[in-house]
């Protein structure tokens, strides 16, 4: 569920356009005006308002954001005014740079999308970068976790939620075999049923592995796997049994400690805003004590801090 909060009187997108070139005009941009109308439009509208900016002011609204904004907020702003899918393909993108991939960025993006949401990421990167994900994520990537990624973005899987109790039980004792019951790990096993299985059912295998085996796969794969491929399949299975629950404790480390990691912040408030926050603040409030807006205000500052509020909304 969004926490996206949309005037019960909305203006049309000309007026928005209007009201954002006053707001660029004169000494200083009117930061917060900008940020009272762009947080509070979703995707379609924000799009709408896009193309009456280009059409009246023969400008950019992109550009003139890039000009008027700066640190965190213009990041933050610039990741925001894109769609979905064309947001995930600029992440995906820069964490795939030559040389120091961003596997923590990759993951979290790609291990946690739908199958559909996943086919038109690579639609538009493809569009965008003339370059098939796969071919970059071959290029860039080594190892189990290329092949799990490779896997994972080249697989069909059902998105339904149905599933084969027999299936699962078979499944769940497949993941034994290949991992804690024998020394060393078959991560060929992992790859296959992780890149080809539903969440439904990989929820369900992970319910069984509890029954069978006393503790979670969780645990077993934490004991058996490392590194980046560990936190491919660790990634796959958080999402498939509680998705709100994984982002909350991303979004817990991103400002946890000294400094707050605001690329991994920005990257999860403005891609999960018209999702699930709701159930994110949730989630987050029952495992940390405190509402997840507490911590923005404590961890964040200025325009950059109003602007994620106004994405997160009320408290808890």
């Amino acid at each position: 569920m969004s926490t996206l909060s949309i005037p019960p009187v909305l203006p049309s997108a000309r007026e928005d356009a209007v009201k954002l070139h006053k707001a660029f005009k004169g000494l200083g941009c009117d930061t917060s005006k900008v940020i009272n109308i762009l947080a509070h439009r979703n995707e379609e509208q924000r799009s709408l308002i896009q193309q009456e900016y280009e059409t009246t002011f023969s400008e950019l609204l992109s550009k003139r954001l890039s000009k008027e904004l700066h640190g965190h907020l213009k990041k933050a702003m610039s990741l925001w005014m894109h769609d979905p899918a064309t947001r995930d393909a600029k992440i995906v993108r820069k964490a795939l740079r030559p040389g120091v991939a961003d596997n923590q960025a990759l993951t979290e993006t790609i291990c946690s999308r739908t199958p559909s949401q996943i086919r038109r990421l690579k639609e538009v990167y493809q569009s965008i970068y003339h370059s098939p994900l796969e071919t970059d994520i071959e290029i860039q990537l080594s190892g189990d976790h290329k092949k799990l990624l490779l896997a994972y973005v080249t697989t069909p899987r059902y998105e339904g939620p149905e599933l084969d109790p027999v299936i699962v039980e078979e499944d769940a004792k497949l993941l034994y075999k290949a991992g804690e019951k024998r020394l060393g790990t078959d991560e060929d096993v992992f790859i296959k049923i992780f890149s080809e299985k539903s969440s439904t059912h990989l929820a369900a295998v992970n319910s069984a592995y509890i029954t069978s085996h006393g503790h979670s796969l969780e645990k077993a794969i934490k004991k058996e796997t490392s590194g980046a491929f560990r936190y491919d399949l660790l990634t796959i299975l958080r999402c498939a049994t509680d998705s709100a629950f994984y982002f909350a404790k991303i979004l817990r480390k991103s400002m946890k400690g000294v400094g707050t990691q605001d690329t991994r912040l920005i990257r999860v408030v403005v891609t999960r805003t018209e999702v699930d926050m709701y159930h994110i603040k949730i989630e987050y409030y029952k495992k940390y004590g405190k509402p997840l807006t507490h911590a923005v205000r404590s961890d964040t500052s200025g325009h950059y801090k109003e602007f994620l509020l106004n994405l997160i909304g009320s408290d808890y």
